[in-house]
């Protein structure tokens, strides 16, 4: 317990109960000169608090440290930052930490697996250098009924129109497929290719129809383990 709450339990001792100073001492274990303490700044702890309670009315983002540089830098006072600091606390004047909103993010739709080959293809763009540290892509196409790869275009550079392209020769020669998965990455570049051209794409929240190969381009399921195991063991 702090001599100050002390240095009150005897002041109160005294007063109602009538017992003597040295007494009340004793008894709450302060010296005579804590009891008779009188603090010499109480008016100017009055000026800080009224401060402290106009500049946090007046600028309520304002935490401790900028009330106090406001007060020494452009009001010019020579207070003490931790006396200033203890009265901030005392008036229980500190800006409450909001806690960070944790986003809610929706769950993907199980993997469904196929039962027959040409019902679900898997696409996915892959990244390498040359020894001269030129970057060149690969398109992978794959079908996720017995992972075969259907399709391994490189090139330094793979925009939408040449995806299309690969996509028409695999089409050529094994039929259009129920399915397509892509992730975010492909979908967009699929999205910002095609979407001026004349291939018409209605999209919805999760799934994406291109009306040339009439077939789905599905974002939602980018946990693909077939096409990450396809791209994980296959190095170009």
């Amino acid at each position: 317990m702090r001599p100050s709450f002390r240095r009150e339990m005897a002041q109160q001792a005294v007063a109602v109960r009538g017992v003597s100073i040295a007494l009340a001492c004793r008894a709450f274990a302060i010296s005579q000169r804590c009891y008779r303490y009188a603090p010499l700044l109480a008016d100017e702890n009055e000026k800080i608090e009224d401060w402290l309670i106009a500049l946090t009315k007046a600028r309520k983002n304002w935490g401790f440290g900028l009330c106090y540089l406001y007060l020494r830098n452009v009001k010019g006072f020579g207070w003490n930052h931790k006396r200033v600091r203890r009265i901030y606390c005392e008036l229980e004047l500190n800006l409450r930490i909001k806690p960070r909103k944790r986003l809610k993010r929706e769950r993907p739709d199980p993997l469904s697996v196929p039962d027959q080959p040409n019902q679900v293809w898997s696409m996915d763009f892959m990244a390498d250098q040359l020894w001269n540290g030129k970057s060149f892509r690969t398109l992978n196409i794959i079908d996720d009924f017995n992972r075969e790869g259907l399709a391994i275009d490189v090139d330094f550079s793979l925009p939408a129109a040449r995806v299309v392209r690969s996509l028409n020769q695999v089409i050529a020669w094994r039929g259009k497929p129920a399915m397509i998965r892509v992730d975010n990455v492909l979908y967009a570049e699929l999205l910002a290719g095609l979407a001026s051209g004349h291939y018409r794409i209605e999209v919805s929240r999760h799934v994406h129809s291109m009306a040339q190969f009439g077939f789905l381009v599905n974002d939602s399921l980018s946990h693909n383990k077939h096409r990450v195991r396809f791209c994980g063991s296959h190095r170009p």
